[in-house]
């Protein structure tokens, strides 16, 4: 129950954090944190909560991850379903808290459109008139969560200095977000994509890809990653 626990509180800051940044501060005028401080956001969520709660459950905060570190060896099938159950309860819990404050906001945000309310999209021109058809979408998707796991199993290996883990992984979901924002709004994360779906629910339409894609491209890489280092090396 405390790693549950854990995963739920860490998947709830990542929205927050991450989702949050994007949905109220993106684009405040003249000091708006744009595109940049988004993906930043999203990485110093991973990051701080791999610190404070990594040590209890792991640090997933993610159903990708979960499934990656499971095909890597470092995992336990048995843990899989409640991980994700209390990943998903935990992002959801964090895009209630967001859209409470948007609610509260006189004249409100603007909530239509692929993008609203931070969620993910493809075929859509969001940014600079151009949009991305699902093969692209599913591509960077998959490719993006792939080396997503690559660096998570490689930071934490036995052999690694674990101590900085938690950085390597921030900076690479940071990195993430600064190349595939233009594309999917960036999710490499199931969760946090079904988490603002259900409070813009147009977005439910291609949510499959953003379970899909990721999930798939971490499942590859926790096999690649075996085969290359396996744990008792």
């Amino acid at each position: 129950m405390k790693k549950l626990l854990a995963e739920f509180i860490g998947t709830m800051w990542l929205v927050l954090g991450g989702c949050g940044s994007a949905v109220l501060a993106a684009g405040v005028p003249d000091i708006g944190i744009g595109l940049v401080g988004v993906s930043l956001a999203f990485g110093l969520t991973v990051l701080t909560m791999a610190y404070a709660v990594g040590h209890i459950s792991g640090g997933h905060f993610n159903p990708a991850v979960t499934l990656g570190l499971w095909a890597g060896g470092r995992f336990n099938a048995s843990e899989i379903v409640p991980y994700i159950v209390a990943q998903c309860l935990g992002a959801i819990a964090g895009a209630a808290v967001l859209y409470q404050i948007v609610s509260g906001t006189p004249g409100g945000i603007d909530f239509s459109g692929p993008g609203a309310f931070a969620t993910n999209f493809y075929e859509a021109p969001v940014y600079h008139g151009k949009a991305f058809c699902a093969s692209s979408a599913f591509l960077v998707e998959f490719f993006m969560t792939f080396f997503f796991l690559i660096v998570i199993l490689g930071a934490t290996h036995k052999n690694a200095n674990g101590k900085f883990a938690g950085i390597a992984i921030g900076l690479a979901l940071t990195l993430i977000h600064l190349i595939s924002i233009p594309v999917t709004n960036t999710s490499v994360n199931p969760a946090r994509s079904l988490s603002q779906a259900v409070f813009y629910t147009p977005a439910f339409d291609q949510l499959w890809l953003f379970w899909a894609a990721p999930i798939l491209g971490a499942i590859v890489a926790g096999f690649t990653y075996k085969f290359m280092a396996p744990n008792r090396d």
